[in-house]
């Protein structure tokens, strides 16, 4: 509307005056007669300065100026105005149209009910299309499509509107390397804006600006949907043990179902494994959820989260969000050192007894340099004791530490603990005792450090005289974490933790460090609030600490029934969280779990030695499994970027899942082997984000100095390009002085004084 107003009162389009050079084309009777408008200029003032003696100076001044602004008007269209312009000369330069031929451009758009494709068909399906007809007269049209890649077509019918993905820089810079060296006045990019490519334009728009091309973008689809649902985000591990439960952060954007219930369900090959109800804010506004979904089968398994589509939903196909979970049927090893007999260790280990993807080998000491030990892979291990060297402690994958004192250690070995969770990665649980935390001497030493809680290296190991009575309860961030979920679901989970029996710690309360994270709390009789259950990332590991000393209770506690499993669920869930994301001397992975057939896959690993330094002069390779049975091997080279960091790539040929492992090894010795996984399919990315992206489209055409256009305005197209100044061009005067405007000025001015004199009563 505003365009097509301005080249009414001004005689041409903006572009015109933004590419045109102002100049006035003047004569020596132009000089003539501009003397002559200013005598009248001058007779003018005279005259209405003689104005009766009740004439205002007001009225005067207002007439005068009137007057002169008419004079003055006339004098510049004398002058001729006339805007110099660089033309495109027809049939003499190439324009390429880049046409969207991706999955989205199949939405309907609910303002004329017609698929985006729709537009292409109308506008540029042939010669009699106006706007194919309005460039084909002015251009030679070079016609391309373009999704994951950009190719010639001979026409819009031969798109298919069938590409899983939207690449637009990628697009752009395959057009313009194929159109070097040809005179190219410009590109004109028909697409809804909606790139599924995770690069920048970056790079793109700067080739394009030093090339002096000019993209002028088209941008199809509603920039809103009057309904729709959408799935945005989920947050899964790559790796989790068999039997895992696991809570997923999810994010919900919608618009039309405001204050709606709609239900969140986790499948995993067609079982619903997990289920939450969401209550849906305001139109535009996130939803977070938390949804509890159980990991039960090993291997590479699809956990497809979905919302059922809405009565009137435009695009159903972002109601789904999947990913891949290597589901780990493994044992994950922890050492447990408990400095004299209690209750807590055994009631601990009874807990996960039954769980098989976890073995709990403990060493508890009943006399000097003596030991009780438990679940010991061979008769030689632990013999001498806690491990007294990094191989034999880092073969360990979690560490707890009971009741006993830092004294019990060498300098060496409470540098080792430190060093297992800092270096290894490990996770380190120290429970409360009598021996724990600042009781047990641990204020100044490496392990310490390790620990959620600031422990004074000036308190001395003592033994405790008193101890407090705990009524345990999730914090904010506690009752999110996967540790706290002691029931079948979130909600029962937050009701049964008030119902449990109080524990007692003999620990004497200690300050949080900044990074850590509180996630139980306990309150005292006197309604003092102290920490029960802490833990802070350090280094590769976590640091955690547990300061209650007879969690049993929560089994043993006359209230609690013999069939209840809350004691279990607990240790359960904290131990596979002490394990969770320790990494192994192999690290394997693939930099996204998802490509598109025919697509490279990036296969990235990361090698230490048994003492955890990384490797730079390994051998590493990988061998792909793919789907079918045949097998592919990828040698992977160290990257340069960082120490122990390997990289290589393999084109996923067929659609299906690829096994990738990795193998190490160093002058003959291996190191060790890793799995992961990556899926090749078709994905949904192009429904996502389903609207027409102006703001993006509006960068391209700003940065290349081209222009934006909606389907509304785009007849003006052919004639913009044409004054862009690209490719070969012939010089244009476009005068100005004969422009609506100016009449309409004139008039407008020489009524306005004949106006103002009737209204001040001169005739």
């Amino acid at each position: 509307m505003f365009e097509r107003l301005f080249q009414a009162l001004f005689s041409y389009r903006p572009v015109v005056f933004q590419q045109g050079d102002f100049r006035f084309d003047v004569t020596t009777a132009s000089f003539v007669v501009a003397g002559i408008a200013a005598i009248i200029m001058v007779a003018a003032a005279i005259t209405y300065r003689s104005v009766g003696v009740n004439g205002r100076t007001r009225d005067r001044i207002v007439l005068t100026g009137l007057r002169m602004a008419a004079l003055a008007l006339v004098v510049f269209c004398l002058f001729r105005p006339t805007l110099v312009v660089k033309a495109a000369i027809p049939q003499q330069n190439v324009v390429a149209v880049l046409m969207d031929d991706s999955r989205s451009m199949q939405i309907t758009d609910w303002t004329n009910n017609q698929p985006r494709a729709e537009f292409l068909r109308q506008e540029l399906a042939g010669n009699s299309s106006p706007l194919l007809k309005a460039l084909s007269d002015r251009f030679l049209v070079r016609v391309f499509r373009f999704s994951s890649t950009a190719g010639r077509v001979n026409s819009v019918k031969d798109l298919t509107f069938g590409g899983s993905q939207t690449k637009i820089g990628a697009a752009l810079d395959g057009v313009r390397e194929e159109l070097a060296g040809l005179p190219v006045a410009g590109i004109v990019l028909v697409t809804d804006g909606a790139d599924t490519s995770e690069g920048s334009l970056t790079n793109t728009l700067l080739n394009l600006k030093a090339e002096k091309l000019p993209v002028f973008t088209v941008g199809v689809g509603s920039a809103k949907l009057p309904k729709d649902i959408q799935i945005d985000r989920v947050s899964t591990p790559r790796t989790v043990l068999k039997g895992a439960s696991l809570l997923v952060d999810a994010v919900i954007t919608q618009s039309g179902y405001a204050g709606q219930t709609i239900t969140l369900d986790v499948e995993d090959d067609g079982r619903i494994v997990g289920s939450q109800k969401v209550q849906l804010p305001v139109d535009g506004s996130p939803a977070a959820v938390r949804v509890r979904a159980t990991a039960s089968e090993p291997g590479p398994r699809v956990f497809s989260f979905h919302v059922a589509p809405q009565q009137g939903e435009v695009v159903t196909q972002n109601n789904v969000r999947e990913s891949l979970v290597d589901v780990r049927d493994t044992k994950a090893k922890i050492l447990y050192f408990e400095g004299e007999p209690r209750s807590e260790m055994k009631f601990i280990r009874r807990a996960v007894a039954d769980d098989k993807n976890l073995q709990i080998v403990t060493l508890q000491r009943t006399a000097d340099n003596k030991f009780l030990r438990l679940d010991v892979d061979t008769p030689d291990e632990l013999l001498g004791g806690f491990p007294k060297t990094r191989d034999e402690l880092f073969a360990f994958r979690g560490l707890i530490l009971g009741s006993i004192e830092a004294a019990a250690f060498s300098a060496d070995q409470l540098q080792m603990i430190a060093d297992f969770v800092d270096r290894r990665g490990g996770g380190l649980l120290m429970l409360g005792g009598a021996r724990s935390f600042g009781e047990g001497g641990y204020g100044g030493t490496p392990v310490a450090d390790a620990l959620p809680l600031v422990i004074d290296p000036r308190t001395r190991a003592s033994e405790p005289t008193t101890f407090a009575r705990l009524k345990v309860l999730p914090t904010r961030a506690g009752q999110a974490h996967a540790v706290t979920q002691i029931a079948g679901s979130e909600e029962a989970s937050a009701a049964r933790w008030p119902d449990l029996p109080q524990v007692t710690t003999i620990n004497a309360p200690l300050a949080i460090k900044p990074a850590a994270t509180v996630l139980l709390n306990g309150t005292d009789e006197r309604l003092r609030a102290m920490p029960a259950l802490v833990w802070q990332p350090y280094g590769r590991g976590k640091g955690i600490a547990f300061l209650p000393q007879d969690s049993w209770e929560w089994q043993m506690h006359a209230s609690i029934p013999l069939e209840d499993q809350t004691h279990e669920n607990f240790w359960r869930q904290m131990l596979r969280w002490l394990v969770t994301d320790v990494p192994s001397p192999v690290e394997a992975t693939t930099t996204t779990d998802r490509v598109e057939p025919g697509e490279a896959v990036t296969v990235e690993a990361a090698i230490v030695d048994p003492t955890w330094v990384e490797l730079n002069d390994a051998h590493v390779m990988a061998h792909v499994t793919r789907p079918g049975g045949s097998t592919l091997n990828v040698q992977l080279q160290w990257t340069g970027e960082r120490d122990g960091q390997y990289r290589g790539t393999f084109v996923s040929t067929v659609p299906g899942a690829y096994e990738v492992t990795v193998d190490a090894d160093r002058a003959g010795k291996t190191i060790g082997s890793n799995v992961t996984y990556v899926r090749a399919g078709a994905g949904d990315a192009e429904y996502f984000d389903p609207t027409m992206h102006e703001a993006p489209l509006r960068r391209i055409a700003d940065e290349t100095g081209g222009h934006f256009y909606t389907p509304a305005n785009v007849a003006g197209l052919p004639e913009d390009v044409s004054y862009a100044g690209r490719g070969v061009t012939s010089v244009e005067e476009r005068e100005l002085w004969n422009m609506p405007i100016i009449l309409i000025m004139l008039v407008g001015l020489v009524c306005a004084e004949w106006g103002y004199r009737r209204a001040v009563g001169l005739s």
